[in-house]
């Protein structure tokens, strides 16, 4: 009786274990699991329910480069490749950029 109780108890202990073992591989595989990975996301946005624009810092043979995505269920597409230099990778807060918009002319709308 004792050693079916271990047995189940072991079997139920590795079943809980399985899922994390999972994510573990395929992030080994997928070259992200520890050291210094090639590439990394740095924004996304949800633009529909499967749909993302997201900005990944893609690194290769020491020239990084920041692309611009267009992710959905079906397929991925580069919509823009941004400069090197880190000033464009600065988030600017959302009352800084209302302030910015609201300092600009107005446009006159009968002209």
């Amino acid at each position: 009786m004792t050693q079916t109780l271990a047995v189940v108890v072991l079997f139920v202990v590795a079943i809980s274990f399985l899922p994390w073992l999972v994510r573990r591989l395929q992030l080994r595989q997928a070259g992200l699991g520890g050291g210094s990975a090639g590439s990394r996301v740095l924004t996304q946005v949800a633009v529909g329910p499967q749909q993302r624009v997201v900005t990944v810092e893609v690194q290769h043979e020491g020239q990084r480069a920041v692309l611009v995505l267009g992710v959905t269920a079906q397929q991925i597409q580069c919509l823009h490749v941004l400069p090197a230099g880190g000033a464009a990778l600065v988030p600017a807060s959302f009352a800084t950029e209302m302030a910015a918009a609201q300092a600009l002319p107005a446009k006159d709308a009968h002209a």
